[in-house]
């Protein structure tokens, strides 16, 4: 997939997913980005891990079922976050 594609499934499912998430999350439109890119690893490693048995780092692509889980793993990755601060206070 190349930059520009990363670029908007980054924004666009870090931003839904900050939507969806309850509380605040801080940051603007450059952490929606890299919290969309990190949850389209996180969500696509755990579909390939569904459908396959397999642990393997993959991601979504750009389209609708790409985001959707994108958006889930952008989801966990918020979780893990703020579980990691609260931890630390």
């Amino acid at each position: 997939m190349n930059i520009i594609a990363w670029i908007i499934l980054g924004f666009i499912a870090g931003a839904i997913a900050k939507m969806i998430y309850p509380g605040t999350q801080g940051g603007g439109w450059l952490s929606d980005i890299v919290l969309g890119i990190i949850g389209a690893f996180i969500g696509g490693s755990i579909m390939t891990l569904i459908e396959t048995g397999t642990l393997q780092l993959t991601a979504a692509t750009l389209s609708i079922p790409g985001i959707i889980v994108a958006i889930i793993g952008a989801i966990i990755a918020i979780f893990i976050w703020e579980s990691m601060l609260r931890r630390r206070v």
